[in-house]
C-alpha cells in the first residue's frame, strides 16, 4: 500500500492516507491510454463537414459536346470533377468519429492515467475542498498554499459549488466531480488534486 500525505486548506499536514496500489500502482498500458483519450477527443468532433460530389451540384445536364470529331478527349458532363464548379473526387461527408472500448479497458486507462500523475508526484490529496468564499483571489492563494502550478484538476466528492463559482475565471482550473473524472482531463492536467472522499470514490469505482 502507499501512502501519501494529507493536507488541509492551508497547507497542515493532517494525517497519511492509504492508497489502492490495484489503483494507483498499475502499470501504465500506453496503448490503451492513447485509445481512451482518441475517444474522448472524438467524441467532441461533430462530424458535419460535407462536399458536393458530381451528383449533387447543379448544372451539367447537357453533354458539352459531341463525342468524337473535336479532336478533343470526351466529356460527359462539365460539372466532372476536372471542371471548375465541378464535383469532388472523395470529399468529406457527415460522419460519426465517435467509436467504442470496452469496460475493462477503460478501467485500465483510467488507472494507468492515475499511477503515472502519483508517479510524477502531481497527485495531492486534502481533507476537504469546501472553501468560505467565491473569490478569484482565495482560490489563488489556495494554489499557492498547496504548492501547485500549471493546470490544476480539482476533483471534488461532494457538492464544490463555491469552489466552482471562484474558479471561473481561472483559465488553468477545472473542477469536476468524483464520477466525472476521466482520463483526458486527467493526463492534460499538471497537478490534481482530491479530496479524502474522492479518492475513496475512485477506488472503489475502479476496484
Amino acid at each position: 500500500m502507499t501512502k501519501l500525505k494529507e493536507l488541509n486548506l492551508k497547507g497542515e499536514n493532517v494525517k497519511e492516507v492509504t492508497l489502492d496500489d490495484n489503483v494507483w500502482k498499475t502499470e501504465s498500458n500506453d496503448v490503451v491510454l492513447k485509445k481512451a483519450i482518441k475517444l474522448q477527443l472524438d467524441s467532441l468532433r461533430q462530424g458535419t463537414h460535407d462536399t458536393k460530389g458530381r451528383s449533387e451540384v447543379s448544372g451539367g445536364g447537357k453533354k458539352p459536346y459531341r463525342q468524337k470529331g473535336t479532336g478533343r478527349a470526351r466529356q460527359g458532363t462539365i460539372r466532372a470533377p476536372q471542371y471548375r464548379g465541378g464535383g469532388i473526387v472523395f470529399g468529406p461527408t457527415p460522419r460519426s468519429y465517435s467509436f467504442k472500448i470496452n469496460r475493462k479497458e477503460r478501467g485500465l486507462a483510467l488507472r494507468s492515467a492515475l499511477s503515472l500523475k502519483l508517479a510524477d508526484k502531481k497527485v495531492v490529496v486534502v481533507d476537504s475542498l469546501e472553501i468560505a468564499s467565491t473569490k478569484t483571489k482565495d482560490v489563488q492563494a489556495l494554489l499557492d498554499t498547496l504548492k501547485v502550478s500549471g493546470k490544476v484538476l480539482f476533483v471534488s466528492s461532494n457538492d464544490a459549488e463555491k469552489l466552482f463559482l471562484a474558479t471561473r475565471n481561472i483559465g488553468n482550473v477545472a473542477v469536476e466531480m468524483a464520477d466525472e473524472v476521466n482520463v483526458y482531463d486527467i493526463t492534460n492536467a499538471t497537478y490534481i488534486v482530491l479530496d479524502e472522499g474522492s479518492v475513496k470514490y475512485i477506488e472503489e469505482a475502479l476496484n
